[in-house]
């Protein structure tokens, strides 16, 4: 184990940024990794619980955190990066995306500072490209059976290398250009750089997986076609059915625009693809606020500020949190403090137990946001939102970005052509096997669970192969 007192030894050491200046700049990661001799540091603070929750109940992919942090702090990279993918398939990803849930939960975060997991993680992943230990796996035999996976996005990525390792012939069908889903398009490149995607993108390919870019699915082959040429097919087409905001002056507006179709327009533009000019939608010189204050809405944030926003405001309707761990959520839960992201530290005026009530129009065009505040009570387990009044006011806008979630999957298409079975949400219905009503269809990801991390889409996709393994051999692993 690592040093028994290496966390009455050290203090947590958080990673540094690039200076705000700097880093508004550009689409690109900013943070500076922790030389070697540091991250040791950090690894030894572990203890080495003798129930880690920072394994089982932080980690939804299980990662063997303490084991990794040991094998760190003893210099033993290529075991650590071994055992760190033995558990999830790309920790490179998650290293950096992850808002890292192991880390409250961690035994040090009852009354310390809880281990820099997180970035121990990012290092392992790096430290394995870099030495080239990241290489293709292929099957030792083959099965003969095809599998179909609709999307790419973690949860379909994580499905077919575990399925195409076990030997079956895998085809991932996306949609649009290019290959990684939410990954790609819908996380800003200054968290996930698009090389990062791309270097695992090869080994994949290296494995055997067939990716099939610009096909829709539903649209340009039929579902029927699927299912005749493919044993299995599985569904990760994520929960893409946004919602929107109800109220006065909605409907009609040009300058309201969902904050995932930004997202990925920015994206694009980052890939180097020409948006033409009645098609961009842009934050330079522009009064932005963002309604929602999850994390879609703070990459909208940060984004904005790059585009070169004169003034950016984030509005949320909960009340702020506080800054000690509430009542409702003791260790080792995901505490309901207040956070605040780098985006938000780069220039963001943040509004908390607010309302909107209208949109004011000039013609087609939001030129202001009529909102109030609001108090909310929780008591007899149900929230109920109170309008104060007295506290209305308007702000001039002159672009909203709408970052309220996703109500479920997209039914129409693909999901309606098969008939598939709903939850009362709304999202694919599945069984303890991951397999839909229809016999021989499979669903993972956000299009079953609904909206959640990229750590959870990838352990639900690995579920999902394993279930889709065992139901098309027998077999166990």
């Amino acid at each position: 184990m690592p040093n028994p007192t290496g966390f009455m030894l050290y203090r947590r050491e958080d990673v540094p940024y690039r200076p705000v200046p700097e880093r508004v700049k550009g689409f690109f990661e900013f943070d500076i990794p922790l030389a070697e001799g540091s991250l040791r540091k950090q690894a030894e603070r572990c203890m080495d619980c003798g129930t880690p929750y920072c394994h089982s109940i932080g980690c939804p992919v299980k990662n063997r955190i303490p084991e990794w942090n040991d094998l760190v702090y003893r210099g033993k990279w290529k075991e650590a990066a071994e055992n760190l993918h033995s558990t999830c398939n790309f920790p490179e990803f998650t290293g950096r995306i992850c808002p890292a849930p192991c880390e409250p939960a961690c035994t040090l975060a009852i009354n310390d500072d809880p281990v820099t997991i997180k970035h121990i993680e990012y290092q392992i992943a790096e430290r394995a490209f870099a030495e080239g230990w990241v290489v293709p796996i292929p099957p030792k035999k083959k099965t003969g059976k095809k599998i179909a996976i609709v999307g790419s996005g973690p949860a379909g990525l994580a499905a077919a290398q575990q399925l195409v390792r076990a030997g079956h012939d895998v085809t991932v069908f996306e949609k649009a250009d290019r290959i990684g889903g939410l990954l790609r398009y819908g996380i800003p490149a200054f968290k996930l750089e698009p090389k990062v995607i791309d270097r695992r993108l090869k080994q994949m390919i290296a494995e055997g997986v067939d990716f099939q870019m610009g096909v829709h699915v539903g649209h340009d082959i039929s579902a029927r076609y699927l299912r005749n040429q493919f044993d299995a097919v599985l569904l990760a087409i994520g929960c893409e059915e946004h919602r929107d905001l109800n109220g006065p002056g909605r409907e009609g507006a040009d300058n309201v625009h969902f904050a995932m179709p930004y997202l990925i327009q920015q994206n694009k533009v980052v890939h180097g693809d020409v948006i033409p000019e009645g098609e961009r939608v842009t934050a330079k010189d522009k009064a932005v606020v963002v309604i929602g204050g999850g994390d879609t809405g703070s990459d909208c944030v940060g984004t904005a500020i790059r585009q070169g926003a004169r003034e950016v405001h984030q509005f949320q309707y909960h009340a702020q949190p506080g800054e000690t761990i509430p009542p409702e959520t003791p260790w080792p839960k995901w505490p309901h403090i207040l956070r605040t992201s780098t985006s938000h530290e780069e220039g963001c005026d943040r509004h908390w137990g607010v309302l909107t009530k209208e949109l004011l129009r000039e013609g087609t065009t939001v030129k202001a946001l009529r909102a109030i505040e609001v108090t909310w009570d929780y008591s007899g387990g149900k929230r109920h939102m109170t309008e104060l009044p007295g506290t209305e006011f308007t702000l001039e806008v002159d672009l909203v970005l709408l970052a309220i979630g996703f109500a479920h999957v997209i039914q129409p298409g693909l999901v309606g052509d098969l008939g598939l079975q709903l939850t009362k949400r709304g999202n694919i219905q599945i069984d303890k096997r991951y397999m839909t009503s229809e016999q021989c269809v499979f669903s993972a990801g956000d299009a079953q669970m609904g909206a959640k991390l990229v750590v959870n889409a990838i352990d639900d996709g690995r579920m999902a192969a394993e279930a889709i393994h065992q139901w098309l051999t027998g077999g166990s692993q």
